[in-house]
C-alpha cells in the first residue's frame, strides 16, 4: 500500500492510500469517520480493482477543513485525487456519498459510481442540535456536544429523547473511550461543519437529475423506514439508477465486518460494461 498527496484547488493537501490492481476507484467516506474505518472495504476490492482511500480533509496527514470550509472544497479535494489517479469509477458513503453525487453532476467524470446511504438530504434537516453542540464544544465538553448530537439529529431510537441530558453523557463516557472515541473525538468540529453543509443543500434534490453517469444506491435493511423511502426519491430523480437493499445491514454497512456484502455489490456494479 503506498500513500499519495494531491493538491486541492485551495492548496490543501489531501492523502490517499492505494492498494489492489485493476481498474481504479476512488473510495470516499463519510463524517465521523476516517480511512481507517474503510480499510476492510478497500481490502475486499482491492482483488479486483486498484483502490484509491481518500483521507478527507481535517483527518490524518491531510489538511484541516480551513475557514471557509463547504461542500464544494470536498469536491475539489475529490476531483484532485481524480485528475491524480484518472479513476472513472467511485464508491461514497454518507455524507461522502454526497460529496461523489455532487462531483458527478458538476463535473461529469465518472462512469460508474456507487454510493451507500448518501447524505442527499430529502425531508427537512434537523438542525435545533447545532448551537448547543457548538456550546459544549467550545466550553471543551466533548461527551455534552456528542449527546446534542445524537438525540437531535434523527437518528437516535424515540425513548432517548425522553432521558436526561446528564444521564446519557454518563452513558456515552462509560460506552465511547479507547482507540474508537480516540478517533472520533478530533472530528467533532468536523462533524458540525458537513452537517451544516448537508443541512444547506436542502431543496436541491431536483438538482441531481443532471447527474450523467450511472448509479447503484445502497442502503441497509435495518434502517429506517423513512430514510430508505428518502434513497427511493433520490433513484427516481438519478436519470440513470438503481436501488438495492441489504439485508441485516444499517448505516455503518460498508464498515466492520459486513463490508464485504458491500464490496460484492459493488463490484458486480462496476463489472457491467
Amino acid at each position: 500500500m503506498n500513500d499519495t498527496v494531491v493538491t486541492s484547488a485551495d492548496g490543501t493537501a489531501i492523502t490517499f492510500r492505494t492498494m489492489g490492481r485493476g481498474p481504479a476507484m476512488i473510495l470516499f467516506g463519510g463524517t465521523f469517520r476516517t480511512a481507517d474505518d474503510y480499510l476492510p472495504l478497500a481490502s475486499a476490492l482491492a482483488g479486483s480493482f486498484t483502490v484509491h482511500l481518500v483521507q478527507r480533509r481535517g483527518r490524518g496527514d491531510s489538511g484541516p477543513l480551513g475557514p471557509d470550509y463547504s461542500l464544494r472544497k470536498e469536491v475539489e479535494d475529490l476531483l484532485a485525487v481524480r485528475n491524480g489517479t484518472g479513476a472513472r469509477l467511485a464508491f461514497g458513503h454518507s455524507y461522502g456519498g454526497l460529496v461523489l453525487l455532487e462531483a458527478a453532476r458538476t463535473s461529469g467524470v465518472f462512469d460508474r459510481i456507487a454510493v451507500y446511504e448518501p447524505g442527499v438530504p430529502v425531508s427537512p434537516v434537523p438542525t435545533g442540535w447545532m448551537a448547543p453542540y457548538r456550546e459544549r464544544l467550545a466550553a471543551g465538553d466533548p461527551y455534552g456536544a456528542f449527546v446534542h448530537f445524537i438525540r437531535g439529529s434523527g437518528g437516535a431510537p424515540p425513548f432517548m429523547e425522553k432521558l436526561p441530558h446528564w444521564y446519557l453523557r454518563t452513558v456515552m463516557r462509560l460506552f465511547y473511550r479507547g482507540a474508537g472515541w480516540r478517533r472520533m473525538r478530533p472530528l467533532l468540529a468536523a462533524n458540525l461543519a458537513e452537517h451544516g453543509q448537508i443541512a444547506a443543500q436542502q431543496g436541491r434534490l431536483a438538482e441531481f437529475a443532471g447527474v450523467k453517469a450511472a448509479v447503484l444506491v445502497l442502503c441497509g435493511g435495518r434502517s429506517k423506514a423513512a430514510h430508505r423511502e428518502e434513497f427511493a426519491a433520490l433513484r427516481d430523480m438519478l436519470p440513470d439508477a438503481a436501488l438495492e437493499t441489504l439485508d441485516r445491514l444499517d448505516h455503518f454497512g460498508p464498515e466492520g465486518r459486513t463490508a464485504a456484502v458491500v464490496a460484492e455489490r459493488v463490484r458486480s456494479f462496476f463489472d457491467l460494461h
